[in-house]
């Protein structure tokens, strides 16, 4: 908490100092056209000191800086000239601060309720995300999971990223996905893929039975009054067994999972993709269960496509696999730490589109 103040109270002291530079532009505006030869005028000069107040001030800063450019314009009138004051070029500048003055406020004005109204839907669509996705456990069983999500800064609507993990008596099933389209929409679609996998997933022996499940539940959803346009969610789901084994996995048009051995990423190849969820009905699909090994000491990498298509200022995508070649970070929190910190350097500190991201690594079974 503490250190949020501390970065709150920054920019304050901050837009504070920057007062200084209008003031001072005033300053010297008025001395100079007090001195100046009786032809010279720099009076119009001063507007430009509350023109800039605005990149740095709010609203009472603009009509502080602007209320001071209209005194020193005055106080310029009366010691050129006391008649000078009466002129009509002398009222006209006067005027012209006035409305410029008053125009900025109000513009300060409108810009300061937007950014606090924005902030407000940000504040609301995180939470409600934080609700809908909460962290995954740090462990399961004898897994260490480290989770992280990352909302879009271009807009403030709630994405449709979404992921989930259920204990099984044989070992953990987890679910990554991407919803297409954002938000209300978005986050009621992933509310109800989560809530069917959470239900479904240690009821159905098979996994192929399950995703089968999973997409009549995304179907089904489709088919309900005012409904309108096409909806699919994208998916990877898989069954980690506690003792070492094969991962098994069904993949629906999700981007694959990564496997890091040694600092080597491998990604895991699908042979047999199944269409997105919500898409069903329409090739009528038989969801073929590949497998991969996971072995203690390796880490697997899931992800969405927010991850894969971030692009940085010359329009690159992150090269994911490229990217974290030679990294050799075992523990699952400081390898996603190091993650987001190189994703967010790609892109210059700003996402274009929300990101999922799970790290995995097996620690030593037991005999349970």
């Amino acid at each position: 908490m503490s250190q949020r103040l501390g970065e709150a109270r920054r920019p304050v002291r901050s837009s504070r100092m920057m007062v200084v530079i209008p003031i001072a532009w005033i300053v010297a505006v008025s001395v100079v056209d007090v001195l100046a030869p009786p032809h010279i005028h720099l009076g119009p000069l001063l507007v430009a000191a509350p023109a800039i107040t605005p990149l740095f001030g709010g609203p009472w800063t603009v009509g502080l800086v602007a209320a001071l450019a209209v005194v020193a314009q005055t106080t310029i009138g009366v010691l050129r000239d006391p008649d000078e004051l009466l002129s009509a070029n002398h009222e006209a500048q006067i005027l012209a601060l006035l409305l410029v003055g008053a125009s900025l406020v109000v513009f300060c004005a409108v810009r300061e309720r937007r950014a606090k109204e924005l902030r407000q839907v940000r504040y609301v669509s995180e939470t409600a995300q934080r609700i809908v996705l909460p962290p995954l456990p740090s462990r399961l069983g004898p897994l260490r999971t480290a989770s992280l999500y990352l909302a879009a800064e271009a807009e403030a609507k709630i994405g449709g990223d979404l992921y989930a993990a259920v204990r099984t008596p044989s070992g953990t099933r987890l679910i990554v996905g991407d919803v297409r389209g954002k938000g209300l929409t978005a986050v009621h679609d992933a509310a109800l893929l989560l809530g069917a996998f959470r239900f479904m997933a240690h009821r159905r022996a098979d996994l192929g039975e399950l995703v089968a499940y999973l997409d009549r539940s995304v179907c089904q959803d489709l088919e309900e009054p005012g409904r309108h346009g096409e909806t699919f969610i994208t998916a990877t789901v898989l069954d980690i067994p506690d003792r070492h084994g094969r991962v098994r996995m069904v993949c629906c048009g999700h981007p694959p999972p990564v496997v890091v051995r040694g600092g080597r990423p491998a990604t895991v190849s699908v042979l047999h993709p199944a269409p997105p969820l919500g898409l069903g009905h329409l090739a009528h699909p038989r969801y073929h269960v590949e497998s991969f090994p996971f072995e203690p000491g390796e880490l697997l990498l899931l992800y969405t496509d927010g991850v894969t298509e971030a692009r940085d200022t010359t329009g690159t995508f992150y090269p994911l696999a490229e990217r974290i070649t030679g990294w050799t970070e075992e523990d699952p929190d400081a390898f996603l730490g190091r993650f987001e910190r190189d994703l967010m350097d790609h892109v210059g500190g700003h996402l274009d589109d929300d990101a999922a991201m799970i790290v995995i690594g097996r620690g030593v079974t037991s005999a349970a």
